[in-house]
């Protein structure tokens, strides 16, 4: 048994690799922090290979597939992302492209050709982690939450066509309210609501990529949140939004 994962280096992607491995899976883990990969080595019980890669390049992308496709891998998870805080029209161009480089492209390069090399044995699992920020627009977090969105739609489409072909091929996507990782450094915030323990999540949503659950919602907090969402206005959802968005900052 084998699995791959995209940012396994902390957080939820480095509690996945924990406890897969505890499971007995050999892993394949792979970023751009080859120091951090071996930190993460140290920690897990079976076969590790660590890929060193920027997948926000998409040479990069197509590099990991190559150096993996003749393995029998079993399981993928696209973990990799990052996000920023600010103002639109204030978030240098670069980092935002970037970051759909990385949140957007990456994964629908992985999905694209993981679900191809599935199909050969008609058998796997993806999970794409993309977050709550997917089911509404973000001001002051307007790139990142559309790029989960994307995440999101993607899969749940692709969820569809499998069932329709009766594939054995299971794809699920996470969507994790606040969650206490390094991610709010790097997008320089802080959360206005208690997170979730990482490991909590990840082992969550391994159970229900297992079970073959499209959506997966940790917490009853966020499931009762989503149901919500789903009957207030548009408007009424962004002024809140920006709300809770702006206590970040």
């Amino acid at each position: 048994m084998k699995a791959l994962i995209t940012g396994a280096t902390s957080g939820i992607g480095r509690d996945f690799a924990v406890l897969l491995s505890q499971k007995g899976y050999d892993l394949i883990i792979a970023s751009r922090d080859t120091k951090k990969m071996k930190q993460v080595q140290k920690k897990l019980y079976t076969n590790v290979q660590i890929i060193t890669v920027d997948l926000s390049c998409e040479k990069d992308c197509y590099k990991l597939y190559d150096m993996v496709k003749e393995q029998d891998i079993d399981i993928v998870i696209n973990n990799a992302g990052f996000g920023a805080f600010g103002q639109f029209c204030n978030i240098p161009l670069q980092k935002e492209l970037n970051m759909i480089d990385l949140n957007i492209k990456a994964v629908h390069i992985l999905t694209k050709l993981f679900i191809q090399y599935f199909k050969q044995k008609d058998k796997g699992y993806i999970m794409n982690v993309s977050s709550s920020a997917a089911f509404l627009a973000g001001p002051l977090m307007a790139t990142y939450y559309a790029t989960k969105s994307y995440v999101l739609r993607l899969t749940e489409a692709v969820y569809k066509e499998l069932q329709k072909q009766n594939s054995n091929i299971k794809i699920s996507v996470l969507c994790p309210g606040p969650v206490n990782t390094a991610f709010n450094e790097r997008a320089n915030v802080s959360f206005s609501l208690k997170g979730m323990k990482s490991k909590t999540v990840a082992k969550y949503a391994l159970k229900k990529m297992f079970e073959g659950k499209m959506i997966i919602i940790p917490g009853i907090t966020m499931k009762i949140t989503h149901i919500v969402e789903r009957f207030l206005p548009e408007k009424l959802l962004l002024s809140c939004a920006y709300h809770f968005q702006n206590k970040k900052g």
